[in-house]
């Protein structure tokens, strides 16, 4: 008898599913989509009553075009509420082409208040509208003769979309098949058949040409600001490239969720802002900045800056265990660095008492609960649900006051909201207990809110208009959106964004300490790690920096990027910032035996040789000079250009060449020194080769860097299984204790920047100090072709 009733529901869910399969395979879908509809419940509610409503107007055989707009209406109408006033326009024909519906669903977004000017709707979505053929004709005519010239020169390899495209501009609601068959029809008419040379492939623009073009795509941005020469990251998000919504019209947004008092609250927003751009950078001040931040540092206050408007710094301090003073400290030095000046700095710590108040109402309203569910026992995707669920909300109240007094210890009760988020994790945590003091509000609190309690509710207390946010941010925007419409506030809109990601490194948090505390990396600003605090160690300049972000792009899907694309826009922007000096990283001395003078020749060295005329520095030329060792064999080999007995070189800047005449070693045949003569450049032969000297030098410290890992995922342990800490780089740092550099870099400071002859581009490191400069070496002069 139980398994007889527990079978009738089964059979009764088994025909109504078979009825709606029918009633959707009905209006066109296939088999296959028809069950995929199915399995969205909410989806296939739609659909089943907008077909219904058709049948009723249309009878129960529907067209496949009269299908697809229903399936679309129900697919893509946001509010259930007008499907029945749009599928009256569908199933009388009044909305009859894809283009038509498009309008519709727009205007239905853009009027989310009822009642709807019917009027107005059928004029923004063209009901009634008939376009003739001769209409067609007409207007194609018109845009041939416009081109015709054009169309004669390059016959059927023009872009012929170009000339529908113009076609429907001028005939809106024209069907665009028709358009087409007319194009070509008049296309046939003017050119004739194709022949042998139209179907021969377009000519390929020629490299030289690309890289041109390439180059007058690249954005140059200096201080944060961006040249108008190029496609800069400026151009690249203003609000109209981007689709994102204006101030004010939120509900514009796909996704977002109207409210009977969301135009109220649009209105009161609009008059604390004037209508404008608010966007935030909310970093937790637990660990240093990264490449990815950069990223996000240039799209936030990029857009506001692009746009007209503001951009707070908002640190999210809800974590007291972690935080510590060094962090804010370096978040803003980092901003600022690359160029940015936040509107505001703000803690999400400045409104926990407001955040509090809104957690009470948020239990009063029965949208929140306190729940006594372990840490462990709520992890995860399919965790039970909470037996304190239903609890009263007078309970829960009182809880919840219990737990802020500290009635309650660290995870034994915290605050739940009431929803399922879009990931299918259930009721996410608003507090939790934690008896840290707060290094803003000391002891005054023992609950903190969590990062999808505060975010959205901050976003809204300071009238964000854009919340950008990076990808995986994405599976909380029903939580952003429910919360903000639970309490009545106003409520911003989340924008996700791809995050940009580098091989060959890692910028977790807790990596990067591991690192430091096993001692393969010095601290969070060792220059081998990619936080921007050791990038600007090491020398990179933020304009380089910015100018990554801005190749990089604006994109949905994650940016992985090779290092090596990141040290081109370093060395475009030290080729044009960094003087130049001479450095010698392994001195050989050489003795000039016939030197033209006494004692010293001041030789006049152009910091910028391409463009002299910004400036030059003076060096010392004197007898005793010092020269690279492997700028010298004692073997002259096939190919070598360089210093060789019965091959001269020419001295860099001096007007000299000097040849050897002596060569001397030590005891156990090292040369330790040579001795030559020098002769004016004028009178010598031309050498083959010139090389970098100096004389009377500065001592100095030299470290070279290399890729601390020796795998582009040092995280995969498919391609590491040893784990990251197995894979680092042994080659990563070579320090040149002896290296000498000439006198012109003297007085330089901490993070001043040069560019040594031959070698490369080198930083002034903060550990210089008097009598011993320390150079950190940024990149290398040319892009290694084995880490391409």
């Amino acid at each position: 008898m139980a398994a007889a009733m527990a079978a009738e529901p089964a059979a009764a869910e088994a025909e109504a599913e078979a009825e709606a399969l029918g009633l959707f395979t009905g209006i066109g879908l296939s088999e296959a989509k028809a069950r995929e509809t199915l399995r969205n419940a909410a989806l296939s509610a739609q659909l089943r009553r907008a077909v219904l409503q058709a049948r009723g107007a249309l009878g129960p055989r529907l067209d496949k075009a009269t299908g697809a707009l229903l399936y679309n209406a129900a697919a893509r109408l946001r509010d259930p509420g007008r499907l029945a006033f749009l599928v009256a326009y569908i199933g009388r024909g009044d909305i009859r082409s894809d283009l038509q519906l498009g309008a519709a669903l727009q205007y239905l977004r853009s009027h989310p208040l009822d009642p709807l000017d019917a009027a107005d709707f059928e004029r923004a979505c063209g009901v009634g509208v008939r376009v003739s053929p001769e209409q067609i004709e007409e207007a194609v005519e018109a845009v041939i003769s416009r081109h015709r010239e054009e169309l004669l020169a390059e016959r059927y390899r023009f872009n012929m979309g170009l000339l529908m495209g113009e076609a429907r501009s001028r005939l809106q609601w024209a069907d665009g098949k028709s358009i087409k068959n007319e194009v070509d029809l008049q296309v046939l008419h003017l050119l004739g058949p194709k022949t042998e040379a139209d179907l021969e492939k377009k000519p390929k623009a020629t490299k030289a040409r690309l890289v041109q073009e390439e180059k007058q795509k690249t954005p140059v941005v200096e201080n944060g600001e961006v040249s108008t020469e190029a496609k800069s990251l400026l151009e690249q998000l203003r609000g109209e490239a981007l689709k994102f919504h204006k101030p004010g019209e939120n509900y514009k947004t796909e996704g977002y969720v109207v409210t009977p008092n969301t135009m109220a609250l649009l209105k009161q927003h609009l008059a604390i802002t004037g209508g404008q751009v608010r966007t935030r950078f909310p970093p937790e001040p637990n660990g240093i900045l990264h490449i990815g931040h950069a990223k996000a540092i240039n799209f936030n206050f990029g857009y506001a800056k692009a746009n007209g408007g503001v951009c707070f710094l908002r640190y999210d301090d809800t974590n007291p265990e972690k935080e510590e003073e060094k962090y804010f400290t370096a978040i803003r030095e980092m901003v600022e660095w690359l160029g940015y000046q936040p509107y505001a700095v703000t803690h999400a710590s400045d409104y926990f008492d407001q955040l509090y108040s809104w957690a009470l109402e948020l239990i009063r309203r029965g949208q929140a609960y306190v729940c006594h569910q372990k840490v462990e026992e709520i992890k995860g995707h399919n965790p039970p649900p909470s037996p304190w669920r239903d609890r009263p909300v007078e309970e829960s109240l009182l809880l919840f006051e219990d737990m802020r007094k500290g009635k309650f210890g660290e995870g034994e009760a915290t605050l739940r909201m009431k929803l399922v988020m879009e990931d299918g994790k259930m009721d996410p945590v608003a507090y939790r207990v934690k008896f840290t003091p707060h290094h803003r509000t000391g002891d005054k609190w023992c609950i903190y809110p969590t990062y999808d309690y505060t975010h959205c509710l901050c976003d809204s207390i300071e009238h964000i208009t854009h919340s950008l946010c990076t990808k995986e941010f994405q599976a909380r925007r029903s939580s952003y959106f429910w919360l903000c419409n639970a309490l009545d506030v106003y409520c911003p809109v989340q924008w996700e964004y791809g995050r940009l990601n580098l091989l060959y490194t890692v910028v977790s948090k807790r990596k990067i300490i591991r690192l430091v505390e096993t001692g393969a990396v010095r601290d969070w600003d060792d220059p081998r790690l990619f936080t921007l605090t050791a990038l600007r160690r090491r020398g990179f300049p933020p304009e380089a920096i910015n100018n990554f972000c801005a190749r990089v792009g604006v994109t949905v899907a994650q940016a992985t990027m090779e290092p090596h694309l990141l040290e081109a826009c370093v060395r475009e922007v030290l080729n044009e910032q960094a003087p130049r000096a001479m450095a010698v990283l392994e001195p050989l001395k050489v003795t000039i035996t016939n030197f033209p003078a006494p004692e010293t020749i001041d030789v006049l060295v152009p910091d910028f040789p391409a463009d002299e005329s910004r400036g030059s520095h003076k060096v010392p030329f004197q007898p005793i000079v010092y020269i690279e060792e492997t700028d010298f064999r004692e073997e002259l080999d096939k190919g070598y250009k360089r210093l060789a007995p019965g091959q001269p070189v020419g001295l860099r800047h001096t007007g000299y060449v000097i040849a050897v005449q002596n060569v001397i070693k030590n005891a156990s045949g090292r040369v330790m020194e040579l001795e030559v003569t020098c002769t004016k450049s004028e009178v010598a032969e031309k050498p083959k080769a010139f090389i970098h000297w100096v004389s009377e030098p500065l001592p100095c410290e030299v470290r070279l860097y290399e890729r601390l890992f020796l795998h582009k995922n040092p995280e995969d342990p498919a391609e590491v299984p040893g784990g990251f800490l197995s894979d680092l780089n042994p080659a990563s740092l070579r320090v040149v204790d002896n290296a000498l550099v000439d006198r012109s870099v003297l007085a330089a400071r901490p993070f001043d920047k040069f560019q040594f002859e031959r070698l490369g581009y080198f930083s002034v490191d903060p550990d210089s100090r008097e009598g011993k400069l320390v150079f950190n070496r940024t990149v290398t002069l040319k892009e290694d072709p084995g880490k391409a």
